[in-house]
């Protein structure tokens, strides 16, 4: 099992999640977050003054798939989430070892 872990735009969340729907994947927990990459944040204009934004608001998808879905989720999430501007965002990819649904006690991808 892996877990996708994306940070991502957050106006790009709807767009992402439709893409989820349509590739059979509607489960995924959202959080709002905020952060920056290289680029440490934006100069933005207001009333004439120029101020520097370090924290930007983002937002983090995790689901977790079976191993042979986690491409297949991967790919949307990159197709959709895309602008080609910095601040994209970054997807994680890491291994689950267990999942356990806590209501049936269910494990594995069972729990799924």
């Amino acid at each position: 099992m892996k877990k996708i872990e994306a940070i991502i735009r957050p106006e790009k969340v709807d767009e992402v999640r439709r893409a989820l729907e349509k590739v059979g994947f509607p489960g995924l927990n959202l959080s709002e977050v905020e952060g920056h990459g290289k680029q440490k944040g934006v100069i933005q204009q207001w009333r004439g003054e120029q101020y520097k934004v370090e924290l930007l608001p983002k937002v983090r998808l995790e689901i977790v798939v079976s191993d042979r879905d986690a491409a297949k989720i991967v790919k949307a999430i990159q197709e959709t989430s895309r602008t080609g501007a910095v601040g994209d965002g970054k997807i994680f990819v890491s291994s689950v070892e267990e999942v356990i649904r806590i209501r049936t006690g269910e494990s594995g991808e069972a729990a799924l």
